[in-house]
């Protein structure tokens, strides 16, 4: 690798790890506006996508620039296509974040319900998995990175039993229909984070390791 290029390619990591930061600290502040019926935090959150989107487009032009400028070949091609798809992933995870932030802002002008399904554990295993997929990304660790597949299963899983008690909430109590969907919205929003810290996972294994394990089944670790 030129020189040169070794400069580039260690901006474009520091950026992307802060990128990731940024994202991961929007969905926290996500949650825990719904959580809290934190208006003002919700609002705050919505109104600073617009720099997520900003470095979102500067890390995507970075790359391209790269492969232009450089031709990188093995490590250094798989290093900047690997980023330029985790970049693109982690960009809708902060709309994800700003889609529950405006859940919470219809939540805060109603009146507290008890959600019929376990939210909290669809939150804890979301942000964990977002956690961990960021960390095998900026620690390079393929095996953190296998972790994160195996728990999307179980995700999948609580999003399959919200539905179900949803409808069985909404028939008990029709009046609370728009308070109960809007938990059901936040909820799918939080599933769709997880199935993209899967994709960023995936794309960790293919830059560390050269290999695609996209559409392969988990096994345990």
């Amino acid at each position: 690798m030129s020189a040169h290029l070794h400069v580039e390619i260690e901006k474009l990591k520091k950026k992307i790890v802060a990128l990731t930061a940024v994202v991961e600290d929007a969905v926290r502040k996500a949650v825990k506006s719904v959580d809290d019926g934190n208006a003002e935090l919700a609002q705050q959150l919505i109104d600073g996508d617009t720099d997520i989107d900003r470095t979102e487009v500067d890390i995507e032009e970075d790359c391209l620039k790269l492969l232009a400028l450089y031709q990188p070949v093995a490590t250094d091609l798989r290093f900047i296509v690997a980023v330029l798809k985790i970049n693109n992933d982690v960009e809708r995870v902060g709309d994800l974040a700003v889609n529950i932030a405006e859940r919470a802002l219809f939540l805060c002008t109603q009146e507290p319900i008890d959600v019929p399904f376990d939210f909290a554990e669809m939150r804890r295993k979301t942000l964990a998995m977002l956690r961990d997929s960021l960390g095998a990304l900026m620690n390079m660790d393929a095996r953190l990175a296998r972790q994160v597949r195996a728990l999307d299963d179980e995700v999948d899983e609580i999003n399959r039993e919200m539905y179900l008690k949803i409808g069985q909430a909404v028939r008990k109590n029709p009046h609370h229909i728009e308070r109960l969907l809007s938990y059901l919205s936040a909820s799918r929003h939080l599933e769709r984070i997880a199935d993209y810290a899967t994709n960023i996972a995936e794309d960790v294994i293919y830059l560390i390791e050269g290999q695609i394990v996209r559409h392969k089944p988990t096994f345990p670790t």
